[in-house]
């Protein structure tokens, strides 16, 4: 370890169980309780000192201090208070009861727990649950649970997992093949394998592994288990496999989960909150700051409210919102978040397929059909165009004109509306006609669409830039980059200006290059922040997505910071955001455009432009693995988030394009 305590809360100097028991008595003595007071003291203890409070308490006044504070508090402050009270084990027992009790079971809870949890901690929690209840907790998670996800349950519920000081060189490579070998490299899935290793190497021994896996595979563990395994047994295997890597980074994004969106996870965010705060909570709010680019503090800040928030702040333990140098957790796990990225091929995997037997003279006659005379077949208009690859779509749009001397653009224009005629018109489109479309969307009116801008000029091939700036001059009689230039300005004018030059290197990476990159960046840092953008321009949009991969990485080891953050912190406006996506895109694109997606459903009102551009462009390039992060980051699938914002023939529309639920 060597790096000594890493937990907010600590044992109080001075301290005096009597003196404590009696504030915490008068607290709640006569009409109403002072909480203030109450929480002041409890979240300034440790677990071991309040522990010492309950047994001087009742030694005082012949009461259970838990029992009367469960009749003085209420809510959510009240199961708060009440679970810092308990000791650790018991806590996560009660958490464990409550999760296989009634009618239904709370996997994510015992999911949480079991991936997360030391050797020690498991044998605690076994006694505890014993104890408290009764029963064996294997017996119960067995009576809850099934299949491959309970075996797994089960296997870690023994804690043997071997100690961290085990590994065994030798068979680094053969578990590495062995894992391959049950997964990817064969039919079906062998889960006894992903069981048995996942389930028993020490962490250290397990790091090396996925290294390894990464190396045979080309893609990391995490997208095997994903394309692997699935329902509870995929979620469990993935926090696991993230426990390895970093628990303090599991709990950041489990706390992120229980307070995005409308509504938070209560249960979720309080055992986290109490059982973390003598342990990493540090490491946590690093980790927390490092991938969501905000606070853990601010965040409980917004989401909660009253003595409640007050005192998930006061475990929280202060603010990390100016954004810098890491604790060495948060540092060490930027380096390796590029690494991975740096190691990992994503095969992009579209949702929409070119259509058996296909025939484009009877999809040009059925579309006819379906817009002649009085009103419109929409279902048939949708489940052509839905169906069909793009190539497909101009073969019918050729068909229909030789066969019926009429533009089936137009037609399609003349016999739709709205956001289901853009939709439709979008998929009709060549890619780089729909693109050149949407650059010309976003640049004409009062105002400019620079996210739509950013957006397709950092995502685009170099062939996919030419064909679109070819297509625009076709269309609109103008030269992409002249329009460009004359709809923006400053840095953020060069930058995209350079963008669409579609000149992004292509070649291999060459190691004193990275490096060489790297240092420029790094000194840039200490620059005015004109030249500091200019220097950033010249490299992040020329240089190949690998060799940036590589350049981000060494970058956090000249500056103990990550790129995205000094981006964050250092720029301002349209110029950060375009090299923000640019990071994005260069870390994991699917993710960034999981991330566009989100932004456009969430909260009141749809930005049905940017959820368009962003179904139709991507379809059929990598629309399943962006489906995937989706699911991952936001804990709820594309589908549901489209199902829920959108309506009608365009919703329907959208949802065959999305391809299924996750």
């Amino acid at each position: 370890m060597g790096r000594g305590f890493r937990g907010t809360v600590t044992d109080y100097p001075d301290f005096d169980a009597n003196g404590d028991a009696e504030a915490l008595y008068n607290a709640m003595k006569g009409f109403g309780s002072d909480k203030e007071a109450i929480l002041d003291l409890i979240t300034s203890r440790s677990n071991a000192q309040r522990q010492e409070i309950r047994g001087a308490y009742k030694s005082l006044y012949g009461k259970d201090l838990i029992d009367d504070l469960k009749y003085e508090l209420t809510g959510k402050f009240e199961r708060l208070i009440i679970a810092l009270m308990r000791l650790p084990a018991y806590h996560d027992a009660k958490e464990m009861k409550d999760a296989v009790k009634g009618a239904g079971t709370d996997e994510k809870c015992l999911i949480e727990i079991m991936a997360s949890r030391t050797n020690e901690q498991t044998h605690a929690l076994r006694e505890a649950y014993s104890d408290a209840y009764g029963m064996d907790l294997e017996e119960a998670v067995v009576g809850d649970t099934s299949g491959h996800f309970k075996k797994m349950l089960v296997v870690l519920l023994q804690g043997t997992r071997e100690e961290d000081d085990v590994v065994s060189e030798d068979l680094v490579e053969q578990d590495a093949q062995d894992l391959y070998a049950a997964g990817e490299e064969k039919w079906g899935t062998d889960e006894a394998t992903f069981i048995m290793l996942l389930g028993n190497r020490s962490v250290t021994h397990l790091r090396l592994v996925f290294d390894e896996y990464q190396k045979i595979a080309e893609k990391s563990i995490e997208d095997s288990i994903k394309s692997e395994l699935s329902g509870d047994f995929e979620r469990l295997m993935l926090a696991v496999v993230q426990c390895i890597r970093s628990v303090p980074m599991f709990f950041a994004k489990r706390l992120y989960k229980s307070m995005k969106g409308l509504g938070t996870a209560d249960n979720t965010l309080i055992r986290i909150m109490v059982s973390r705060a003598e342990i990493d909570m540090l490491d946590i709010r690093e980790c927390f700051r490092l991938r969501y680019e905000k606070s853990l503090y601010s965040m409980i800040q917004d989401d909660t409210s009253g003595e409640y928030k007050r005192t998930l702040l006061k475990l929280c333990g202060g603010d990390d919102d100016v954004a810098g140098e890491f604790f060495p957790e948060a540092a060490q796990i930027a380096y390796k978040m590029w690494e991975i990225s740096a190691m990992t091929r994503i095969t992009p995997r579209g949702t929409v397929f070119p259509a058996a037997d296909f025939d484009p003279a009877s999809d040009a006659q059925a579309l006819r059909k379906a817009m002649k005379g009085f009103g419109t077949d929409e279902d048939a208009i949708i489940n052509i165009v839905a169906q069909r690859s793009n190539e497909q779509r101009q073969e019918i749009r050729q068909a229909f004109k030789s066969l019926l001397g009429r533009d089936l653009m137009a037609d399609l224009k003349s016999e739709l509306s709205k956001n289901l005629c853009r939709l439709i018109m979008g998929l009709m489109m060549t890619p780089a006609e729909f693109d050149a479309r949407m650059m010309k969307k976003a640049m004409e009116g009062a105002g400019t669409d620079e996210h739509a801008l950013i957006e397709i000029l950092v995502t685009r091939s170099n062939e996919e830039i030419h064909a679109m700036s070819a297509a625009y001059e076709e269309a609109y009689k103008k030269s992409l980059e002249d329009a460009i230039t004359s709809d923006t300005s400053g840095h953020f004018c060069r930058i995209l200006v350079s963008l669409v030059q579609g000149a992004r290197e292509d070649g291999p990476v060459e190691m004193d290059r990275v490096q060489e990159d790297a240092q420029t960046l790094a000194d840039a840092c200490n620059d005015e922040s004109s030249e500091m953008e200019v220097k950033f321009m010249s490299i992040l949009c020329t240089r190949s997505f690998r060799h940036l991969r590589r350049v981000f990485q060494e970058f956090v080891l000249c500056t103990n910071k990550d790129i995205e953050q000094i981006i964050k912190k250092e720029m301002s406006g349209d110029v950060k955001q375009a090299f923000y996506a640019i990071v994005r895109s260069v870390k994991n694109q699917p993710s960034y455009f999981a991330d566009r997606l989100y932004k456009a459903m969430k909260g009141l009102g749809t930005d049905d432009r940017a959820l368009i551009r962003i179904m139709v462009s991507r379809c059929g390039v990598d629309l399943f693995n962006i489906r995937k992060e989706f699911k991952e980051t936001h804990d709820a699938s594309l589908h549901e988030f489209i199902q829920g914002d959108t309506s009608g023939d365009y919703r329907k529309t959208l949802l065959m394009l999305c391809g299924g639920e996750d």
